[in-house]
């Protein structure tokens, strides 16, 4: 079983958590050792460039990645709330959507009685993840968050959730599962 991510959506659409994981295939791909090297011909000749991130050699554009994630965040959020709404109109109020599958992942949902949704994109061979995502809402969101006297009741103006033992406890048990 493969995860690639987890989301958190609070009562009022905004993402107040998100953890990726990236298989140990797609890590190493990801974060190559040295600079990407491109070729370019020039009228004179073929010539080598480095390509290196801004802000230097070693530095990612973390605005860029952040604003990628929100992206995702919100297109993941955006898809939930359609598919959740229509299975409400086609099937009744009775009906919950807890899970899609396309050709390279799988969603899986489960909203709490506080309208609190989680979300889980995994691998297309996983079986159903709601007990799991249950798990993760009853035995580290509620421990760790909610019955932290510091931790705000409200994420307001995106404000996620910065709670290392929750952060802590999610790694050891979703990397538990993998």
């Amino acid at each position: 079983m493969v995860i690639y991510s987890f989301y958190i959506f609070d009562r009022h659409t905004e993402c107040i958590y998100s953890k990726l994981w990236l298989p140990p295939s797609a890590a190493a791909a990801a974060a190559p050792a040295t600079p990407a090297t491109a070729n370019i011909v020039t009228g004179d000749g073929a010539g080598s460039v480095t390509l290196a991130p801004r802000g230097g050699p070693h530095n990612t554009d973390r605005r860029s990645v952040k604003v990628k994630a929100s992206d995702d965040a919100k297109l993941i959020f955006g898809t939930v709330f359609s598919l959740r709404n229509m299975v409400r109109k086609l099937g009744g109020d009775d009906d919950a959507f807890i899970s899609y599958r396309t050709g390279q992942y799988k969603l899986h949902y489960y909203e709490t009685a506080s309208s609190l949704r989680f979300v889980m994109l995994t691998d297309t061979t996983t079986l159903s993840m709601r007990s799991v995502l249950h798990q993760i809402y009853i035995n580290l969101w509620v421990e760790y968050v909610v019955k932290n006297p510091l931790a705000p009741v409200e994420h307001k103006g995106g404000d996620g959730v910065k709670n290392e033992l929750f952060e802590l406890g999610l790694d050891q048990f979703v990397r538990g599962l993998m």
